[in-house]
């Protein structure tokens, strides 16, 4: 499973706990993938929007801009399913080969 999959999938599954807005998104991956961009991260939120995965709006205005939230659409439950099964399935194939 490529990187931008694995991200993807940290996203959607993040979002299916609850909608979440962006940067705590970031905050939450770069506490496990501290090298990937926040750029890259944001592009994949893009990526998931123009795709139907997840929906984006605005939540309330605190002393600055309008925070982004996240939520996940029944495509975005779809997409997440796929991508478990293909992390499952790399997983079981590295395990076979006695990569751990």
């Amino acid at each position: 499973m490529l990187k931008k999959d694995l991200l993807e999938l940290c996203l959607l599954h993040l979002v299916a706990q609850g909608d979440q807005y962006g940067y705590e998104l970031l905050r939450r991956l770069h506490a496990v993938f501290p090298d990937v961009q926040e750029s890259a991260i944001y592009a994949i939120l893009r990526q998931l929007c123009r795709e139907g995965a997840t929906e984006r709006y605005p939540g309330e205005i605190s002393g600055g801009p309008a925070r982004k939230y996240y939520r996940l659409t029944e495509a975005g439950r779809a997409r997440r399913a796929a991508l478990l099964e293909v992390w499952r399935e790399t997983r079981d194939a590295l395990a076979a080969l006695g990569i751990q």
